[in-house]
């Protein structure tokens, strides 16, 4: 059961500058009084009412905070302290200063694999502790894996962004049709009963574009893409595999199984040969081995500028929605004569359609990638 302190945040906390921001609320840069360590608190809006959609339903809340207090690894973000208020949930969290892997990766100039390999082993070593713990993250892509620092050697892999993961309890069975249409694997597609192996899909697509800078699957549309993940059409085409070992390929090839019962599980991912070598040929065929720069980069540079368009957009759709409630309460007051300040008060915070669809940009993302899963299970039927 999720804990949460009733106390006022400021008293433990010293509120610092703000991180970053969306419709859910605010991250900010916090001090712990008592000891001086630096946090990030993240300041969660709840939705006030059951026809509310502004804010994050407290549910969904809470099951994000037991299964972060449930886990304590130093490769998955670490949850200190959860406060609730009056409006709003506050979250202090481990601040993680070094930013997404990817964008740490594609500034440099070169990577072997060898080095590719201690990052991939950190992700590994988190997803098999989450697993040891029924726990699986069903979200695991570039933008969740971050960086604790962004200083050689003394940084660490952290997952991050727990809001689609699910605990699993024996004899249950568990469907979700949420994720990121690159990512996910074909039995969320195809509304199957899920498991772990449904992260180590995903690792198997993340390990591809690392070393290739190509997406397995990426159509030219969510549609195709889902096309693509169902018929299992990818390929290592030597464009952007030239440079890649084969114990590399056998890695990936072991992951992205229809199958879920024929995947590795992320004990086997460790023990694999190619992260794992057991002779000193395989440890030299992984040095000489290097990932595709030049693709990667390129990849991740479509990734952030998606990534920005999406943010701009997101905005855009708020300033409209702040111009509205700004005309309504215009028209409101002109009327204020007729109107008592409760029936003010309501016409002001409107609850038509455009404010009630007023929703972050992973909710969204969420909601259409549920779209356009059942279009395909609608199709297919």
């Amino acid at each position: 059961m999720a804990v949460f302190k009733l106390e006022n945040v400021e008293d433990l906390y010293e509120i610092g500058e703000v991180l970053g921001s969306g419709h859910f609320g605010q991250v900010r840069e916090v001090r712990e009084r008592a000891s001086g360590v630096r946090w990030a608190a993240k300041f969660l809006k709840i939705r006030r009412g059951a026809g509310s959609r502004l804010g994050m339903e407290r549910k969904s809340v809470e099951r994000e905070v037991e299964l972060l207090q449930a886990l304590q690894h130093h490769n998955v973000m670490a949850l200190k302290d959860v406060f609730e208020c009056r409006a709003e949930i506050v979250l202090i969290v481990e601040l993680i200063s070094g930013g997404e892997l990817f964008d740490f990766i594609a500034e440099k100039e070169n990577l072997t694999e060898s080095e590719a390999i201690e990052f991939l082993k950190q992700i590994l070593q988190g997803v098999s502790y989450m697993h040891s713990k029924h726990i699986c993250h069903f979200d695991l892509k570039p933008e969740n894996i971050m960086l604790s620092s962004n200083t050689l050697p003394n940084t660490d892999i952290k997952i991050i962004d727990f809001g689609m993961a699910h605990r699993f309890i024996q004899g249950e069975e568990y469907r979700s049709m949420g994720g990121t249409p690159q990512y996910i694997a074909p039995e969320v597609i195809n509304y199957e009963p899920l498991s772990t192996a449904g992260d180590m899909w995903s690792m198997g697509v993340i390990t591809f574009i690392l070393l290739s800078g190509l997406s397995p699957f990426q159509g030219n549309t969510d549609e195709e893409t889902l096309r693509n993940i169902v018929g299992m059409l990818y390929e290592f085409d030597d464009c952007h595999f030239s440079q890649t070992s084969a114990m590399a390929k056998d890695f990936i090839q072991k992951l992205l199984v229809k199958a879920p019962n024929e995947r590795m599980s992320a004990e086997e991912c460790l023990n694999h040969p190619w992260i794992k070598p057991l002779t000193r040929t395989q440890v030299a065929k992984r040095n000489r081995s290097s990932i595709n720069m030049r693709n990667f980069k390129r990849f991740n540079a479509k990734r952030k500028w998606k990534m920005s368009y999406n943010m701009v957009s997101a905005c855009n759709r708020l300033c409209r929605l702040q111009l509205h409630c700004k005309t309504s309460a215009l028209q409101d007051e002109e009327l204020s004569n007729t109107c008592t300040p409760h029936s003010a008060l309501q016409s002001v915070i409107p609850e038509d359609e455009e404010l009630r669809q007023c929703e972050s940009d992973q909710e969204e993302s969420e909601t259409k990638t549920s779209s356009l899963l059942r279009r395909r299970l609608s199709s297919s039927s």
